[in-house]
């Protein structure tokens, strides 16, 4: 009976509000909204104890079995749209170096291939999509080309000022061949002090870095200041390359990009090919693809 009385009082009040406005036109609108907020407010607390009620279409229940509320269902969870997009960021580090940070959600443990002022070579995302690596530039303003296999690109750009004090000879190459730059500094022969390579445990005035993955494209960096850390002389390169049943008797190309004193960087395109499978070699050492640096200390 009480949710008739309610449900009349409010027709009717809504039926007077309609022909009022009607008869006073869109002026009358505003006064209106505030008559009915007045109105509401007063029901409310005239009619005490009805807050808990709730009204729907279905038959009064009987007894005591609650009525459930069925008039505002619960909102659906919110999803969030996966970002799918790819982000590079590349700052300024030490050795006259570039940090690449590539962030690619949707691209977890891929290939991802960088290119800089030349020099290529392919990494790999992790779990979460992400590739952080710290790279010796090339060029003083760095642009980096970051793409995957499926188009998907993007560019890094850096100032690296700090390349003007170093020389830097880098050889890249692809496939599944091992090669190895080894640089001896100041008279230094293999195993001493002064003998650089890849290995974490050399020891010099300067470094050399490798970067790529698996059978793709491949580069190793040799970096050395151009003061030699205060040591005059001379610096010797060379390349090993190991052979395998899966390279013996094959064309290795490859390419030398060399950034030394008062020079542009230069590149040249370089090829060979492997000793044959019975030759019974495990390695080929190459002491003529590069000319010595010359050091000057200051």
């Amino acid at each position: 009976m009480i949710r008739n009385y309610v449900t009349t009082g409010g027709t009717v009040a809504c039926a007077l509000a309609i022909g009022y406005l009607m008869q006073n036109g869109p002026a009358a609108q505003s006064a209106a909204s505030r008559s009915a907020g007045h109105t509401a407010v007063a029901e409310s607390t005239m009619i005490a104890g009805l807050q808990d009620i709730v009204l729907t279409s279905a038959s009064p229940a009987t007894g005591d079995t609650p009525i459930p509320d069925t008039a505002r269902p619960a909102p659906a969870a919110p999803t969030a749209a996966a970002d799918c997009g790819l982000r590079a960021r590349a700052t300024t580090a030490p050795l006259a170096s570039a940090r690449v940070v590539v962030t690619a959600p949707c691209h977890p443990n891929r290939t991802v291939e960088l290119l800089h002022s030349g020099m290529v070579f392919t990494g790999q995302t992790d779990q979460d999509g992400r590739l952080d690596l710290t790279i010796p530039v090339l060029a003083e303003y760095a642009i980096f080309l970051i793409s995957f296999d499926d188009k998907l690109g993007t560019v890094a750009t850096t100032h690296v000022p700090e390349i003007t004090g170093f020389d830097r000879v880098a050889l890249q190459w692809s496939g599944n061949t091992d090669l190895q730059l080894h640089a001896l500094e100041f008279g230094a022969s293999y195993g001493e002090a002064g003998h650089v390579w890849s290995n974490a445990v050399a020891q010099g005035a300067g470094r050399v870095d490798h970067y790529g993955t698996g059978g793709g494209r491949k580069v190793e960096i040799y970096s050395i200041p151009k003061d030699g850390n205060g040591t005059d002389g001379s610096v010797a390169l060379t390349v090993e390359a190991e052979i395998t049943p899966e390279n013996c008797g094959q064309e290795l190309s490859m390419q030398s990009l060399e950034l030394l004193s008062d020079q542009d960087l230069r590149s040249r395109e370089l090829s060979l090919v492997l000793p044959a499978c019975d030759s019974g070699q495990d390695f080929l050492v190459l002491n003529n693809l590069f000319q010595d640096l010359k050091i000057a200390a200051n």
